[in-house]
């Protein structure tokens, strides 16, 4: 069967989501959650796959932007809790990479002391916990931070997706460019707090 004749006679998204069932959603879930709460890289890749396959309609885009936000935000309160109980320790701890750790952990400090609760954008949870920042304030600025990510990631890969498979339209393409549009403003955002941070750690 030729390559668009595959795609154009694919069943519905109601019947493909039942061959992935909710597990596909609970395994974007699991992964952005693990991902927040300290492991690098799988969040991005798990939800970044998973709005690729919502563009071939073997998932559902919202299902799963709603899975990975609930899932960074659940994440993100994990690794703040292991940060304020045992982040100083685990940091700090002798053996391997310690004085790479212990650079992390003092960068992220003074970032609290620059920043404030806008440290949340370029810090893990675990140092977010580990600089003891409000609990209250940590739950808002990590689901506003795990929200723009997520947004930046899904339609962008959504968009990219379509795109590469041929099937591109008005709608994917917005997504791409909203997508992207989101990852350029936190990226300028970062790098303008970053520069006008430089004087200020140069005085100190």
């Amino acid at each position: 069967m030729p390559f668009e004749e595959f795609f154009l006679s694919a069943p519905p998204v109601a019947n493909v989501d039942e061959r992935y069932g909710v597990w596909a959603y609970f395994a974007i879930f699991a992964l952005m959650l693990c991902s927040s709460a300290g492991v690098p890289f799988i969040g991005t890749f798990a939800l970044g796959g998973g709005a690729v396959l919502a563009s071939r309609g073997e998932l559902d885009l919202a299902a799963v932007l709603v899975a990975s936000i609930l899932g960074g935000e659940i994440g993100g309160i994990v690794g703040y809790h292991i940060g304020f109980r045992w982040g100083r320790r685990i940091m700090e701890r002798p053996g391997h990479r310690q004085e790479q750790r212990q650079r992390l952990l003092t960068r992220g400090e003074q970032l609290y002391q620059t920043w404030g609760r806008l440290a949340v954008f370029v810090t893990t949870a675990m140092i977010s916990g580990a600089a003891h920042m409000k609990f209250s304030q940590f739950v808002v600025w990590n689901l506003i931070t795990t929200t723009a990510f997520v947004l930046a990631v899904g339609p962008a890969s959504y968009g990219a997706g379509k795109i590469a498979h041929g099937h591109h339209d008005a709608t994917s393409i917005a997504f791409l460019v909203f997508g992207l549009a989101v990852a350029v403003v936190l990226i300028w955002f970062t790098r303008r707090r970053r520069r006008r941070d430089k004087p200020v750690t140069a005085a100190s």
